[in-house]
């Protein structure tokens, strides 16, 4: 079973838009690894464990739970919420989450678009563009969000 840090070494100097293969996408969640790269100027991309993608434009700040990305109250529900959707909601909430900062263009890595922030224990890896580095990635165990 790979580490984060075995597994972010093999994608440290991917090309951006070829981060991780669908085989790859596969292992890490079959070990529940989740991987985390910049697309675009607005999107995070989660892969492995969880396979998901947050809007980030300029940046934003991302809550993972045990089982997946914590939804924002009420920003992502809109209208039309049941009791029991709202007391899943909370339930999760009340589990624990941890934080990760999707930070755009910054300032410790110039000329780069993205980087992220969190207490999550984690390892890092660069996704290329045009030989420059576009984007410092992250993998972690999803389990180490509980811890």
């Amino acid at each position: 079973m790979p580490t984060p840090e075995e597994f972010a070494q093999r994608l440290n100097g991917r090309e951006y838009g070829s981060e991780i293969t669908k085989a790859e996408e596969a292992e890490a969640k079959a070990v529940g690894l989740v991987v985390v790269f910049g697309y675009s100027d607005d999107n995070v991309e989660f892969r492995g464990a969880i396979n998901d993608e947050v809007g980030a434009y300029d940046g934003t700040t991302v809550r993972i739970c045990a089982d997946g990305i914590l939804p924002n109250w009420p920003a992502d529900f809109g209208e039309g919420w049941s009791e029991s959707e709202a007391e899943a909601y909370f339930r999760r909430k009340r589990a624990g989450f941890r934080e990760l900062r999707a930070v755009w263009c910054p300032h410790s890595l110039p000329g780069t678009s993205w980087a992220y922030e969190t207490d999550i224990p984690h390892a890092t890896f660069n996704v290329m563009e045009d030989g420059e580095v576009y984007c410092r990635g992250i993998v972690f165990r999803l389990a180490d969000v509980k811890e």
